[in-house]
């Protein structure tokens, strides 16, 4: 007979969200999705049989065979290794242009929303300022400034990607500064910084968490359009916009350079969006309580 204790064994916020997590098929689905694509962009080195610049110039342009399960591009390189490679580096700018705008964001919006009153005015009037600028133009006049060079292009892109970022935050931090438990830190003498990084930031992971992950696909996105622009990593590196451009350039003759790393960026992208909405819907409190 199980004793009271164990019967009334309770689960955590974290437990209830992960729950609700699996019960969702298209989130698990896209976590599925996700984990293979970045499992396979880590192991490319050792599955692949070519090297990503390898050129058979007497092959040229081929369609999908044994050899070459995508086919080989105009200079022989084979098309799969080519799409691999290019998930590591388009991968790469997501998560770490990403984890740029997570840092300023989180703590530039957790810092104005308990501050207030003119700090945060003349802060948040920043955002509001950067808010009004093209992004995309600013990111572009970066890389023309200081050169074109992948750690650059994951500071241009997280730098203009913290902005939402630091509203969300700085709005979860006003409805929380006043609480109990913050009152409490402040009289038991805590200082500002250890109540913003400490108390309140663990308390706004739920919707920093979703938005990250709809954060990921948007970076990369710009990403591939910079790519397509000419903008993006540099020969003979690839990513999956630079891909695209190269396929779209030459789609009439050999479609397959378009369609396979088309299909690689869509899927992530679709996996990425399905497990965001599926975290929305498992942090959301109001859900926990039907």
């Amino acid at each position: 007979m199980r004793s009271e204790a164990q019967a009334e064994k309770g689960t955590s916020l974290w437990q209830d969200a992960l729950h609700r997590l699996m019960k969702n098929r298209l989130a698990v689905v896209g976590a599925c999705v996700l984990a293979t694509m970045v499992a396979l962009a880590l192991a490319t080195p050792w599955i692949v049989p070519y090297a990503y610049d390898a050129q058979d110039l007497e092959l040229g342009a081929s369609g999908p065979s044994r050899a070459h399960w995508f086919g080989t591009d105009r200079l022989g390189r084979d098309l799969l290794t080519r799409v691999l490679y290019g998930g590591r580096i388009s991968l790469m700018v997501g998560f770490a242009a990403t984890a740029v705008s997570l840092l300023v964001g989180v703590v530039y919006g957790a810092t104005a929303g308990y501050l207030g009153g003119r700090t945060d005015a003349v802060m948040m009037r920043f955002v509001d300022i950067l808010y009004a600028l093209p992004f995309t133009i600013f990111v572009i006049i970066l890389m023309v400034l200081f050169g074109r060079n992948i750690v650059l292009l994951f500071v241009a892109i997280g730098a203009v990607q913290w902005l939402t970022m630091a509203r969300i935050v700085r709005g979860q931090v006003m409805s929380l500064k006043h609480t109990d438990f913050i009152d409490a830190a402040r009289v038991m003498g805590f200082s500002t910084s250890r109540i913003i990084l400490r108390h309140l930031i663990p308390n706004v992971l739920g919707p920093v968490i979703v938005y990250t992950t709809l954060t990921i696909p948007n970076v990369m996105l710009i990403e591939a359009f910079l790519s397509f622009l000419g903008l993006g990593v540099q020969a003979p590196m690839s990513s999956w916009g630079v891909l695209i451009k190269e396929g779209a350039d030459a789609m009439e003759e050999y479609p397959w350079l378009l369609v396979f790393p088309s299909l690689a960026l869509s899927a992530t992208l679709f996996a990425l969006n399905f497990l965001g909405d599926g975290l929305r819907d498992a942090l959301d409190v109001r859900a926990a309580k039907d």
